[in-house]
């Protein structure tokens, strides 16, 4: 690593700190919601509290996130006494600003996302460079967001914030995907292609050589080395650690054996993870394209089936949806409440200005930069305007947000809502429908966090031979494995919370380079688009 880059690494990690020192604070992030609370109760707490091996951990963790928090979400007053974490306005703002400076992408792109990821334009003799096909790219990427948040997240927004908070979440859904696309499109455009057909995209080289052609070097080194640091620092918390943490959590509901046998579940995770990761980006798209669609469509269809047997209630579901989200009750902290959680759900479920997609995407074959930041914009779609919904439309129609809903006579969501367990509130709520569904829902989260965690690796060990060089990928795989089995036997939650402060952090860096690059996007863009409506595509599909 040259003298220049080991500055910018230091400038980096002072500029993450600096803020910080202001505040010596400890304990759980403002806002930062856990997907899944842990299911113990106060003898195993107690237990955990009298001297744990990893209590040096937990309170460094507990400095960290403290400063973090104190940074990232900052509260921005919106009147009325409720305010918005930093972070969150950040990302929607950038995403609107996307959307406009895009020409509304998200809406005219859509289709010809479709026809580019089933093949329409790919010609099957002449890719271009790269390591994974268009649809390997999008499993990969989706593979990092479609998880616990899906399913635990969406439930206790929903809970927390009404049925209104579904609509905005939509929206914020909606808006991501123009982010998406803005992304994506750099990370194919700046990407670095080795002598062994190896790609190395993402943030830090749209960051660093984009703002460079900007004549803004120095700046495109730090935030290029911001974002790194702080992948590294999600891929290992929040893309790691709290998804063994919290799918362990869920998997003890239907499997109690497991909760004195921890470490077997981070064994076994620490097993299969290392299996993929070994073998790059191309192991990881081939097993993404597999069990992404999979666990999608399985958890769709449980979806769907509930719907359907609760038809009559579908028109109501939507119009209490719609009403609560502009005439919401005290109850659910009136309108910005209801809009605050929903754009917060969404911002944290679909990562879109967050920067991550952009390193799978990058390894995508084609010659176009545009057309790959066209597949990308699919994601929010699937992830929030599809999965995260199906999710809220479940919890809707079986009053599952309501602790006062019964179910044979018996108030069972309460006690999930008083503690805040996401998982296992979706899970009672599937269960008073589907009985046996609650046992497909625990593998489904386990297959929804080892799919994370595999796409989360990727991330972090890109990021990791951006700082150190492409020799020391291997020392990082090492790393993470070591921080799954950490999954399964850390009980801190301010470690958990640390991962998911450093994942939103990413935005910060990468949502201020990409506005000031989204001029080339849309230039690329208008060419691409001309070219489209002018027939210059051979088509082979």
């Amino acid at each position: 690593m040259n003298f220049q880059r080991l500055l910018c690494l230091l400038l980096s990690l002072s500029l993450l700190a600096s803020s910080g020192f202001a505040q010596d604070a400890a304990g759980t992030a403002p806002g930062v919601e856990a997907a899944v609370q842990p299911a113990t109760d106060a003898a195993e707490l107690a237990v955990a509290a009298e001297g744990s091996s990893f209590d040096f951990l937990d309170a460094g963790a507990g400095k960290l996130v403290g400063w973090l928090s104190y940074v990232f979400f900052a509260p921005v007053p919106l009147g009325g006494g409720r305010s918005i974490p930093l972070v969150v306005i950040w990302l929607v703002l950038g995403s609107i600003f996307f959307t406009v400076r895009m020409g509304f992408i998200n809406l005219r792109g859509f289709g010809h996302a479709i026809q580019v990821t089933r093949g329409k334009f790919t010609d099957p003799h002449s890719q271009g460079e790269g390591e994974v096909t268009h649809f390997q790219a999008l499993a990969s990427a989706l593979s990092a967001t479609v998880g616990l948040g899906n399913i635990a997240g969406v439930a206790i927004a929903v809970a927390t914030g009404g049925p209104g908070a579904i609509f905005w979440m939509v929206l914020a859904g909606f808006l991501g995907m123009s982010a998406k696309f803005t992304e994506c499109t750099l990370g194919q455009k700046y990407r670095e292609v080795r002598p062994n057909g190896q790609v190395m995209g993402g943030a830090m080289f749209y960051l660093s050589k984009g703002l460079k052609e900007m004549n803004m070097p120095m700046l495109g080194k730090v935030l290029a080395t911001m974002f790194a640091i702080l992948c590294i620092g999600g891929s290992l918390g929040g893309g790691n650690t709290f998804q063994v943490n919290q799918s362990l959590n869920a998997m003890q509901e239907t499997a109690p054996w497991l909760t004195e046998h921890r470490w077997v579940y981070g064994l076994i995770m620490t097993i299969l993870v290392g299996v993929v990761i070994i073998g790059g980006i191309k192991r990881i798209a081939s097993t993404a394209e597999k069990i992404v669609p999979t666990m999608c469509g399985i958890y769709v269809a449980a979806c769907l089936y509930i719907l359907f047997s609760n038809g009559e209630h579908i028109v109501g579901a939507f119009s209490m949806i719609i009403d609560n989200a502009f005439h919401p009750t005290a109850a659910f902290g009136g309108f910005v409440g209801v809009l605050v959680t929903g754009f917060k759900r969404a911002a944290f479920s679909n990562e879109a200005g967050v920067g991550s997609a952009a390193i799978a995407h990058s390894a995508a074959k084609t010659a176009y930069p545009v057309r790959e930041g066209i597949v990308a914009l699919l994601e929010p779609f699937i992830d929030t305007i599809v999965v995260c919904t199906m999710t809220g439309l479940v919890i809707v129609i079986t009053g599952a947000y309501d602790p006062t809903t019964l179910v044979a006579g018996e108030a069972v969501f309460a006690p999930y809502l008083d503690n805040a367990n996401g998982a296992g509130l979706t899970s009672q709520a599937f269960g008073s429908v589907i009985s046996w569904f609650p046992y497909v829902l625990s593998v489904a989260v386990a297959l929804f966090a080892f799919s994370t965690m595999i796409s989360w690796s990727y991330y972090g060990e890109r990021c990791w031979a951006y700082l150190f060089g492409d020799n020391a990928s291997l020392s990082y795989k090492i790393l993470f494995l070591t921080f799954t089995f950490l999954g399964s036997v850390i009980q801190s939650q301010n470690i958990l919370d640390f991962g998911d402060l450093m994942i939103l952090g990413m935005a910060f860096p990468n949502v201020l380079g990409v506005v000031l690059l989204s001029g080339k996007v849309r230039n690329d863009l208008n060419s691409y688009w001309s070219d489209l409506k002018s027939d210059k595509f051979p088509t082979y599909k």
